[in-house]
């Protein structure tokens, strides 16, 4: 009997690990499948190795000749797409929607599936419809938005005026993105010296290096947060996030303490008049969803924007003669008192096309979703079980010498015709298409174009004297960002 009980527990275990092993029919291509660690092992290498995640998800897309790649994080099914047919389809069809249901998404929520980014069906639909709404009420992609982005400029400039030897520009710019969305969420700014501001710049760049663009080890072996929850980096999320949770709570409590029927200043106090109607809203409306709405806003507004336009002014520094052809445009187009805004973009057709190829050229978001198949479908010829997690890599068409002529080079006039117009390309898609298009793509755009043309109408940069070389290579993470350089912003004359 001993004999026989051994016997069926050697073969259940054969059976079990060759099920771990086996592909689902037709799925795409992609690495063997190891037991328990499906391909983690070898995107972790390819990581470490090429410097990212978008790195490692192309090259194995290359070694396996494909542009829809099949792999498996410990026990969750995960395809990466790469040309543009592909992204288009996932970005714009229903049916991938929908958002994974794991680990790593709870903790990107602060521990619950809420805000507008991670979740989807009607909480989505409603959550999303209400910020939209609201947003446009406050001025979101408007006149006073762009005021809000005006005022910040005029400090920025004031600054450089007094001290701009020694810059660091992420650092110098992203206060001012982040108080255009705070001031449209609380309805006040922060101001510069305040050290709550540098608390929550410094609780954002914690937490956009604790994740990374799968959800990390925690995604698929939660259980390891029992055993090892401070290698596994759960200990530090979990701080991060209460400490997250903490700063906009305080916030929500005061607005709760001074709010009154009528008042709708800002985003908050107009979710706070929501969340009062209960018979109407339930729980759709709620505290935990208000924290992750702040979140979510802060996301997708204030880190890619700051970061895009980190990338923009180390590249002015990189290529002179791209700078000085953009300065060259803007006094022909502006002037020195010309007062600047979003809609003078069609004038300046050579400045639109540097921003467009630094948006492609060094997009700061190279893979987007995660998205979730919300029933077993199709893929070229391909066949996606129910509940697999998509990933999008922008980093591919982005970057594709199928798509773009000397595609590794930075060539802005890659969008610009013979006449010198501006030519649109479908396959520059930084913001995403389809129903969940980036939710602050007005803000971005607009913040991008206002403060690259004022800052350059004023001063010329280069690199600071203490910094090292340029180069264009990029910091990993959720966000990329350039390897540290400082800045020197020498006022025109």
């Amino acid at each position: 009997m001993f004999f026989i009980a051994i016997l069926i527990t050697v073969v259940s275990l054969v059976l079990y690990l060759a099920k771990q092993m086996q592909k689902p029919p037709n799925f795409p291509p992609g690495p063997v499948w190891l037991p328990f660690v499906g391909s983690l092992y070898e995107l972790k290498r390819l990581s470490k190795l090429l410097g990212g995640q978008h790195h490692a998800l192309q090259a194995l897309a290359q070694k396996y000749k494909t542009d829809v790649l099949g792999l498996k994080l410990g026990n969750e099914h995960v395809v990466t797409v790469f040309s543009y047919p592909f992204v288009r389809e996932v970005l714009t069809n229903d049916v991938y929607d929908g958002r994974p249901d794991n680990f790593f998404l709870k903790l990107r929520c602060l521990g619950k599936k809420n805000g507008i980014t991670c979740t989807e069906g009607e909480t989505w639909s409603s959550q999303r419809n209400f910020v939209n709404r609201h947003l446009r009420n406050l001025g979101f992609g408007k006149k006073p938005m762009e005021v809000m982005i005006r005022d910040e400029i005029a400090e920025v400039l004031s600054i450089l005026q007094s001290n701009g030897c020694n810059v660091s520009v992420d650092k110098f710019l992203a206060p001012s993105i982040l108080n255009v969305i705070w001031v449209l969420i609380t309805g006040e700014r922060i101001p510069r010296e305040d050290s709550l501001l540098k608390e929550l710049l410094d609780l954002f760049h914690i937490r956009s290096r604790a994740f990374d663009m799968t959800g990390g080890t925690l995604s698929q072996y939660p259980w390891l947060r029992h055993i090892v929850p401070e290698w596994s980096g759960y200990n530090l999320i979990q701080k991060v996030n209460t400490n997250m949770k903490d700063f906009f709570m305080k916030i929500i409590r005061e607005h709760q303490q001074t709010w009154e029927e009528g008042k709708n200043e800002d985003l908050i106090y107009r979710y706070i008049s929501e969340m009062q109607l209960n018979n109407k809203n339930g729980e759709d409306f709620n505290e935990d969803q208000l924290v992750m709405i702040c979140l979510d806003l802060f996301i997708a507004g204030a880190q890619t924007t700051s970061g895009t336009l980190d990338f923009a002014f180390l590249l002015m520094v990189m290529y002179p003669d791209v700078q000085k052809r953009v300065q060259e445009e803007i006094d022909k187009y502006f002037g020195k008192n010309w007062v600047i805004e979003y809609a003078d973009r069609h004038k300046a057709p050579y400045v639109e096309a540097v921003l467009l190829e630094v948006m492609r050229f060094r997009h700061v978001l190279p893979i987007i979703g995660p998205r979730r198949v919300m029933h077993d479908t199709v893929l070229g010829e391909y066949v996606l079980p129910k509940d697999t997690t998509i990933l999008i890599s922008l980093y591919s068409v982005h970057n594709s010498s199928k798509y773009w002529k000397n595609s590794e080079s930075f060539m802005p006039e890659r969008f610009l015709d013979e006449n010198g117009s501006l030519i649109a390309n479908e396959k520059l898609i930084p913001f995403g298409l389809g129903r969940r298009r980036c939710l602050g793509e007005i803000l971005a755009k607009t913040a991008i174009f206002m403060f690259f043309v004022e800052i350059l109408r004023k001063y010329t940069v280069t690199l600071s004297p203490d910094s090292e070389a340029p180069t264009a290579r990029c910091l990993p993470g959720i966000t990329l960002s350039p390897v540290h350089y400082s800045a020197k912003f020498v006022e025109r004359s």
